[in-house]
């Protein structure tokens, strides 16, 4: 009976596990906040570690941006007209938002293992880069400016 007991203890963490990394790799969870978060100190903290975010070595991310827009505007970027390369100079092409968007980039300034990680904090507006598949946005790949 205790053997049963464990299995299923284990069985249900192993799905847990499972769906916390499906919620980790999409892009509305990484990359969106909206509304914004109402944490005006140490935003950029507070978010990473709210949502987890970390390399998969579990080092600090270097830089790390969150949009403050609609989901619904993100997802019409894969309908722009706007291809570029994406910034990491592979083949492969990304979508360009053709407006504006407003965003906080987060930049590492002390840590290197996750989760003793410090930000730096800055607003800004820029278009975004994106890669999307058939059912809409994928990863956030970069900004402009």
């Amino acid at each position: 009976m205790v053997l049963m007991v464990i299995i299923f203890l284990l069985l249900l963490f192993w799905e847990n596990e499972l769906n916390d990394n499906v919620v980790m790799t999409s892009l509305e969870h990484l990359n969106v906040d909206y509304p914004q978060n109402g944490v005006p100190l140490r935003y950029c903290n507070y978010m990473i570690l709210q949502r987890g975010i970390r390399e998969p070595d579990h080092a600090c991310k270097k830089e790390h941006v969150f949009i403050h827009e609609r989901p619904q505007k993100i997802n019409s970027i894969c309908t722009s007209p706007k291809k570029v390369p994406c910034q990491n100079h592979s083949t492969v092409l990304c979508f360009q938002s053709q407006t504006r968007l407003k965003m906080t980039v987060c930049q590492l300034i002390d840590g290197t293992r996750y989760p003793a990680c410090r930000y730096h904090i800055s607003l800004t507006t820029g278009f975004v880069l994106i890669t999307c598949d058939g059912f809409g946005p994928v990863n956030l790949q970069g900004y402009i400016e």
